[in-house]
């Protein structure tokens, strides 16, 4: 059993150890996602997920996969492809413009679990300063990048998206390290995927995600802006 969430109090979201382990991290559900019920989600460790014609789901996996100064890396792949490419990277131009191309259909994949009002509240969170977009632009267009929450000094990455060869990896690659220097402890990766277990990922357990996390969130707020590359 999980905790449905009543969606007029404030947030109060149960504690993620209660997380099931089939399926893994399921916590809670119902409740919204405005900018405070996000705020308060992610600062738990907890993040939304579902299908948009679904009911609302909260979840906190463990092991959560997670990027750290000390582990990230650049894959040779990537570092050929960032010398040979020709593009621009910027954080913050075009965060809405980021977040409805990652929520556009893609080969293979049914549907989206990025709705009408996620973008609306993430792109509030953005204007409050609270969320970052990362861009990727190739001959003047808008070809891939990542968004996610900032808060303090942990990023919790969100998705990605690329309309040409490597473009995320590439936005990635250059982002992370310019953030690492910023202060940033910690990028959430939520789940282990091939996709970015190249660039260094850890699995941290429950117990010491939560410990990041809390020393993270609280820590002052880590900013970058403008371009990058």
């Amino acid at each position: 059993m999980i905790d449905w969430l009543d969606e007029a109090s404030f947030p109060q979201f149960p504690p993620p150890h209660k997380a099931l382990d089939d399926p893994n991290g399921l916590l809670a559900a119902g409740g919204r996602v405005t900018p405070v019920w996000l705020d308060q989600a992610y600062r738990r460790g907890i993040f939304p997920w579902n299908d948009p014609d679904e009911v609302r789901l909260w979840w906190s996996p463990a092991p959560r996969a997670i990027i750290t100064p000390d582990s990230f890396r650049i894959p040779r792949s990537v570092r050929k492809a960032i010398r040979r490419q020709n593009y621009r990277v910027t954080t913050n131009l075009a965060f809405t413009d980021v977040m409805t191309a990652c929520a556009a259909p893609r080969q293979h994949e049914a549907g989206t679990w990025i709705s009408d009002d996620m973008i609306d509240s993430y792109t509030r969170l953005h204007k409050a300063g609270r969320a970052l977009s990362v861009e990727y632009w190739h001959e003047g267009r808008l070809s891939g990048g990542f968004y996610g929450l900032l808060t303090g000094q942990a990023l919790f990455g969100e998705s990605m998206f690329s309309q040409v060869d490597n473009a995320s990896k590439i936005a990635f690659a250059i982002a992370a390290p310019a953030l690492f220097r910023a202060g940033l402890q910690l990028i959430d990766c939520q789940m282990k995927t091939s996709h970015l277990a190249q660039f260094g990922i850890e699995e941290a357990t429950r117990e010491d995600f939560s410990r990041r996390v809390k020393a993270a969130v609280t820590a002052p707020p880590v900013q970058i802006a403008g371009d990058l590359a």
